[in-house]
């Protein structure tokens, strides 16, 4: 099966880079699902989205996302965030707490870190 170069990276650092069978992300014009060999493009992610990567071992790594774009060249996928966590990070108490806050920006970001978990608010 073929691969494709990926790397996860926040403003504040890089939380993930390697090989990778599958891509999917959420942006403002829906989820979408990256293969190798896709078309080049860039889209804009939304705030309190998820990103999964399949690796070839069919690992998934699962990250909450906020803001920021996907681009697709033909060397790759880089998911460039405003910030990010990976979903082992998440603290899922406080994330919890977070999406009860009467500020919409939290209660996204929030309920994306808690969907990237598995869990629900």
């Amino acid at each position: 099966m073929a691969n494709m170069s990926v790397q996860l990276v926040a403003v504040e650092r890089r939380l993930w880079s390697g090989e990778a069978t599958a891509v999917s992300a959420q942006t403002t014009e829906g989820e979408i699902g990256i293969l190798p060999g896709h078309e080049p493009m860039l889209g804009q992610l939304v705030e309190g989205g998820i990103v999964k990567i399949t690796t070839p071992d069919k690992e998934t790594i699962t990250a909450a996302v906020h803001g920021g774009f996907l681009s697709v060249t033909g060397d790759g996928v880089s998911v460039l965030a405003e910030s990010a966590e990976l979903a082992s990070e998440i603290d899922v108490d406080q994330a919890r707490a977070e999406a009860q806050s009467s500020d919409e920006q939290a209660r996204l970001r929030a309920r994306g870190r808690l969907r990237a978990t598995g869990q629900t608010a």
